[in-house]
Formats: C-alpha cells, sequence, structure tokens
C-alpha cells in the first residue's frame, strides 16, 4: 500500500527530472552535478571577451570597440544574476480577471 506523500515525492521527482534532467539523472547516480542555476560558464567567458575588448579599445583609440565591450559586460552581468528562460517552473502571478456582468 503506498504511503500518503509517494504521491507528492513522486510528483516533485518528475518536475525536477523535466526542470533539469542532468541533476537529476546526477543526484540518482549519487553525484548530483550543480543545479543549472549555478552554472556560469557562459558568463564567464562572455566577461573575459568583454574584457578583451575592453583592453583592445582603449590600447588602440576605438571608441566603437570600448563600447561594443561595455554592452557584452552587461550581457555577462546579466547572465550572472538573472534565472536563464522559463525553466524555473515558477508561474507569473496573473491579475485577477474581474466576473463578467450579466444584464
Amino acid at each position: 500500500m503506498a504511503q500518503p506523500g509517494d504521491t507528492q515525492l513522486r510528483e516533485l521527482e518528475e518536475r525536477m527530472a523535466r526542470s533539469d534532467p542532468r541533476f537529476a539523472r546526477g543526484l540518482g547516480e549519487g553525484r548530483p552535478c550543480r543545479p543549472w542555476e549555478y552554472r556560469h560558464g557562459p558568463a564567464w567567458a562572455l566577461l573575459a571577451v568583454s574584457l578583451t575588448m575592453q583592453v583592445v579599445g582603449m590600447l588602440l583609440p576605438q571608441g566603437l570597440l570600448l563600447a561594443a565591450g561595455l554592452v557584452v559586460a552587461g550581457m555577462a552581468a546579466h547572465l550572472f544574476v538573472s534565472p536563464r528562460g522559463r525553466r524555473s517552473g515558477r508561474r507569473r502571478p496573473r491579475l485577477p480577471v474581474p466576473p463578467a456582468r450579466r444584464e
């Protein structure tokens, strides 16, 4: 006979496998990897590229390259602090819909 919390645990496990399959697979094997929220590899690479662009833009008098480096740095900062995509499973709150008036 199934315990009362088994269905909730099964639903939680399925939701985790849908949102981050790599983390769920590692958790099942006993060696979990970092959840996707804490993987910042592409952000660090983009930050390194932006730093290179800024240094080259300052050494050579290239204002356009310097400005592009600043834009790329902003993109990298956005990758560090924002959730990637709609993978979080959270729904955005909606405004309540007023009931329809009957005449």
